[in-house]
């Protein structure tokens, strides 16, 4: 969908814009305090020197990023994964499950669990959409992960992109669906991904996202989620593509690998 009026590829946080007080507030409403400290906003809204990111792992095992991330995993409810450890059973041990889980991320022996595979039905089809149900542990490490990732994607993505963003969402895009209705479009392109999060190549998305992360313990560890193992029932495999729905980070995933071809389409339009 296009976000101009005149038909021009849309840009996403503009040079101008990227130093500007309403770019660093944007910034500043997304981005977690626990993570993202004064100096590295600035660093985020003005660009860091050669485009990429480097010694962030720190921010991942910190504890108190740890704890903030617990505080949204709780949030969501979840259902407990393979080891059939509730938000609840983690959180009666949370100090000491953190510590350990600090110091596993910092020495680098951390290794995620198994994901638990359910289906749930799909919306106006009789088929079932996979969806994967990470551990409670390791839905923690992914939310710290996204906590420090997010903004330096998020910074980049195309304004006319609505789906897993923060601060957007379908309200938003209907708005700005109508906004092109009431300026004259006529036209609309309406298409679907079959299977789009089962089928990410994961070499090609670590290495659009090791265009601006330069930490190589980070990529370890996106490479380890990325090859996860997935318990289906009685029967246990590898994947060799894809990003689970289901885990947390896969949406921010999805949408670091969506957003050239969201550039392609644009340009397509012009």
């Amino acid at each position: 969908m296009t976000d101009t009026n005149d038909g021009t590829i849309p840009e996403a946080v503009p040079e101008e814009a990227s130093r500007s007080g309403e770019a660093e507030a944007l910034a500043r409403s997304y981005a977690e305090p626990s993570v993202w400290t004064e100096r590295m906003l600035t660093a985020l809204v003005e660009g860091v020197k050669g485009g990429k990111w480097y010694s962030l792992m720190d921010k991942v095992h910190a504890e108190r990023t740890l704890r903030a991330a617990f505080a949204r995993v709780k949030a969501n409810d979840g259902a407990s994964g393979v080891d059939h450890v509730t938000a609840e059973m983690f959180e009666s041990e949370l100090d000491d499950n953190l510590r350990q889980l600090a110091e596993l991320l910092r020495t680098g022996k951390y290794r995620p669990q198994a994901i638990r595979r359910v289906y749930i039905p799909k919306v106006g089809s009789r088929e079932k959409r996979p969806l994967g149900i990470p551990t409670v542990r390791d839905r923690v490490v992914q939310t710290t992960l996204r906590m420090v990732l997010e903004p330096i994607f998020e910074r980049d993505f195309a304004a006319h992109s609505y789906g897993f963003r923060p601060g957007r969402g379908c309200k938003d895009a209907l708005r700005r669906v109508d906004e092109l209705l009431k300026d004259g479009a006529v036209f609309v392109v309406d298409a679907d991904l079959k299977s789009y999060f089962d089928t990410i190549p994961h070499d090609r998305l670590l290495a659009l996202i090791g265009q601006k992360v330069a930490d190589g313990k980070i990529m370890k560890l996106l490479e380890q989620f990325l090859g996860q193992g997935i318990l289906d029932g009685l029967v246990a495999w590898t994947p060799e593509n894809g990003t689970p729905q289901g885990a947390v980070i896969s949406p921010l995933l999805s949408n670091i690998y969506l957003d050239p071809l969201d550039r392609l389409m644009c340009r397509s339009l012009d």
